[in-house]
Order: structure tokens, then C-alpha cells, then sequence
């Protein structure tokens, strides 16, 4: 386990360093990228993180213990598939002009996600926790 954290904290530096390297050698970089990456960094280190563990602590104080690993599960896939739709739910980029453009109802899509999410974590927590059929012993003596 010691070995496999190091190689992967070890190739995350080393992918890092590649985009940061390969962002200050970019001479068309706009400084409006860079604004974005740091508003980025802030938003997920003051509000997901704190938010994330509110939720991760939450969970532990109110959820019985055989299923917690599930429900932790299903929250954060339900918060990452949040942070990527919110735009389409509230319809950045929409042009009254241009119906072609977002034009899907995302709000319900999201909900079929998070149902989606949401039965799948019930279901494993069924799977895992339903007592096993045990086979009946033979007997040494015959």
C-alpha cells in the first residue's frame, strides 16, 4: 500500500510539473486563463473541500456504519456530477436567438443522474449488507 500511495503522489507531481511547465512556456497564454485556474483553486479549497467534509462528518454522525461507505459514495459522485451540470441547469451560454444551442431540459437530466447514482449506491448497500445462504455441513463420520 506504502508503495503504490508513493507512485501515485509521485506521478501526480510529475504530471504537475508537465502543466505548469508547459503553461509558462506557452506565450499564448491570456491572463484570463490564469484568473480562472486560481478562482478554480479557491472556489474547490473554501467551498467543496469545507463542504465535502461538513457532509463527510454528517454522514458518519447519522448513517448507521454498514452504510456509510455507500452513501459517502453516491454523495460525492452526486456533488462532482453537480459541479459539471450546474452551468447547463442554469443555462450559461443560452442565446434566445439560437435554440440549438443547450437544447436539452439539463435540470431533469440531472435529477435522472442523481437517481441513477442514488439507486445504484442503494443497491450495493443491499447487496453487501443481505445475509449470505450458507451451504450445510457434512458430516466427518460419513
Amino acid at each position: 500500500m506504502k508503495t503504490a500511495r508513493r507512485a501515485l503522489v509521485g506521478s501526480g507531481a510529475l504530471l504537475i510539473a508537465y502543466a505548469i511547465s508547459g503553461a509558462l512556456a506557452d506565450r499564448d497564454l491570456k491572463g484570463g486563463v490564469l484568473i480562472f485556474l486560481v478562482a478554480v483553486l479557491v472556489v474547490h479549497d473554501a467551498l467543496l473541500l469545507p463542504l465535502s467534509i461538513g457532509v463527510g462528518v454528517l454522514i458518519g454522525r447519522i448513517v448507521p456504519p454498514r452504510l456509510r461507505t455507500p452513501v459517502r459514495v453516491a454523495a460525492v459522485v452526486s456533488l462532482a456530477v453537480t459541479v459539471v451540470a450546474l452551468p447547463l441547469v442554469l443555462g450559461r451560454g443560452r442565446v434566445p436567438g439560437n435554440p440549438s444551442i443547450l437544447p436539452l431540459n439539463y435540470g431533469r437530466g440531472l435529477l435522472v443522474v442523481y437517481a441513477a447514482v442514488w439507486a445504484t449506491a442503494a443497491g450495493f448497500a443491499v447487496a453487501r449488507h443481505r445475509p449470505r445462504r450458507r451451504l450445510p455441513r457434512r458430516s466427518r463420520n460419513g
